[in-house]
C-alpha cells in the first residue's frame, strides 16, 4: 500500500522530511478495523511528532491521527462495525497513523461518519472536536456552575483547529457566554461565523477587555495555544474557584499564582484514553457519534477550511509548513490517493 512516512526527525524544509512509501496491508486483529483511508487532517501534533520523535533503528514512521474512510476488514473481537461502514476518527499516538492507504485503529476510538458530510469535511473533526469536548465536559464542567462567576467561558486560539469546534459545542450544548480570541480580521470574522457572542484580540491585554465587557469574571477560560504569553491575563481575570484548561506545551507553567483564587487546572490530551486503555475508552465513541448527530442535525458545521489535494509527501509538507507558520484557520485536509 501506499504510505507517507519518515526515517528520522527534521525541518519540514529538507527533501527527505516527508517520504512517499510501499508499505503492506496491515492486518486487523482484537477490536481493530482496517480502514481504506479516503481523507485525512493535518493538526498540530503532526509536526512536533515529525520533529522530534525518532522511528526505531531501521525503521519507518507514519504519521496522521484524523481520518476518514471505510471499513474494509474487522477484527474477531469488533463489535460495533462491520466491512462497508463509513468512519471517522483521529486514532491513537503509539501507532501507525493514518497517511497510508489502510489503517488499523481500534473500535472503540471510531465513530460512524457524519451522514451529511463527505469524507474530507468529516475528516476535519474527529482529534478536534474530542479534545474540545473532553476538555469543556470532562475536565472543566462546564455544566457545573462556579458560584458567584460570570457563567461565561473564554477560548483562547478560537479560531484554531480546536477553538473552531469548541466554540460551537459550547453554543450547541451550553448556556455559556462565549468569549473567543483572535487576532486577525479575517480570524475575527470565523470566530463570530461559529457562534462566539464576543471576540478579543489576543495580540492586547486579554484581562483589560474582559473587564470591558461588563459582564464579570468568566468560570471557566480554555487556552488552546501559546499559554504562557496570556498565563498572567488569565490569573486575572478568571473568577476565583474557576476552572483552566489548556492542550499546548508551555516549557513551563507556574500554576502557584492560581492557588489564591482556587483555581483548579486541567490538562487535556484526547489520547490519554487510547495510550493507557481506560475504562471509558469506548467513550470516544460515543462522543464522535455525538458529534456526527450534531452534524447531521445542523447543530455544528465541519471546520474544513482548504483541501490541499491528495495525499503524498510533497502536499503533506506543503501542509506541515502551513501549520507551523501558527497562523491557520480551521483545519486542513488532504483526500485520495
Amino acid at each position: 500500500m501506499r504510505a507517507i512516512a519518515y526515517k528520522i526527525p527534521q525541518a519540514i524544509t529538507a527533501e527527505t522530511s516527508l517520504l512517499d512509501v510501499e508499505l503492506p496491508v496491515p492486518v486487523p486483529e482484537g477490536r481493530d478495523l482496517l480502514v481504506e483511508i479516503k481523507a485525512v487532517s493535518v493538526n498540530p501534533v503532526d509536526t512536533k511528532v515529525r520533529a522530534n520523535a525518532k522511528p526505531e533503528p531501521d525503521q519507518l514512521k507514519v504519521l496522521g491521527w484524523d481520518a476518514a474512510g471505510i471499513v474494509k476488514a474487522v477484527g474477531p473481537g469488533v463489535k460495533l462495525f462491520q466491512p462497508g461502514d463509513a468512519v471517522f476518527y483521529a486514532g491513537a499516538i503509539d501507532r501507525p497513523g493514518s497517511n497510508a492507504e489502510f489503517h488499523l485503529v481500534d473500535e472503540r476510538i471510531v465513530g460512524k461518519k457524519p451522514k451529511t458530510l463527505d469524507f474530507p469535511a468529516a475528516a476535519a473533526l474527529p482529534l478536534t472536536s474530542l479534545t474540545a469536548w473532553e476538555a469543556l465536559f470532562d475536565r472543566l464542567k462546564v455544566n457545573d456552575p462556579v458560584p458567584g462567576a460570570s457563567n461565561a467561558i473564554l477560548i483562547i486560539g478560537g479560531a484554531g483547529g480546536v477553538g473552531s469546534i469548541a466554540i460551537q459545542l459550547a453554543r450547541a450544548l451550553t448556556n455559556l457566554t462565549v468569549i473567543a480570541t483572535a487576532s486577525r480580521p479575517e480570524t475575527q470574522k470565523w470566530a463570530y461565523d461559529l457562534g462566539a457572542h464576543h471576540v478579543l484580540d489576543h495580540s492586547k491585554p486579554l484581562a483589560h477587555q474582559i473587564d470591558q465587557l461588563a459582564l464579570g469574571a468568566p468560570a471557566f477560560v480554555f487556552s488552546t495555544t501559546n499559554t504562557t504569553d496570556h498565563l498572567e491575563d488569565i490569573i486575572q481575570l478568571i473568577a476565583p474557584q474557576g476552572r483552566f484548561g489548556l492542550i499546548d506545551d508551555p516549557k513551563m507553567l507556574d500554576v502557584v499564582p492560581f492557588k489564591r483564587k482556587a483555581v483548579s487546572v486541567h490538562w487535556e490530551l484526547m489520547f490519554t484514553r487510547s495510550l493507557f486503555k481506560t475504562k471509558d475508552m469506548e467513550e470516544q465513541n460515543r462522543i464522535l457519534n455525538e458529534v456526527a448527530r450534531l452534524v447531521d442535525t445542523g447543530k455544528i458545521r465541519s471546520t474544513l477550511t482548504e483541501t490541499l489535494g491528495a495525499i503524498n509527501a510533497e502536499n503533506l509538507k506543503k501542509a506541515h509548513a502551513l501549520i507551523e507558520t501558527g497562523r491557520t484557520r480551521g483545519k486542513l485536509v488532504l483526500a485520495g490517493f
